[in-house]
């Protein structure tokens, strides 16, 4: 009797040893994916900031060529 309980005794410290370690893997595959979609959404937002500022850069120049045109 105490042989089966030593045996499901290590058996169930295996299994749950397991299942620990899947339920680890599953959060850091959750953080990870996480992560990344953050990354992605950071790489917009600059990308659009960007061609913000750029659009900004060529109407200022336009209305700069404007001011210099009616100068003359």
């Amino acid at each position: 009797m105490t042989s089966f309980l030593g045996i499901f005794a290590r058996l169930g410290g295996v299994f749950a040893l397991i299942l620990l370690i899947v339920a680890l893997l599953r959060q850091l595959l959750t953080l990870v994916g996480f992560l990344l979609a953050a990354v992605k959404i950071a790489i917009v937002v600059i990308f659009l900031a960007v061609v913000v500022m750029i659009v900004l850069a060529i109407l200022n120049d336009r209305s700069r060529r404007r001011r210099e045109a009616q100068d003359l």
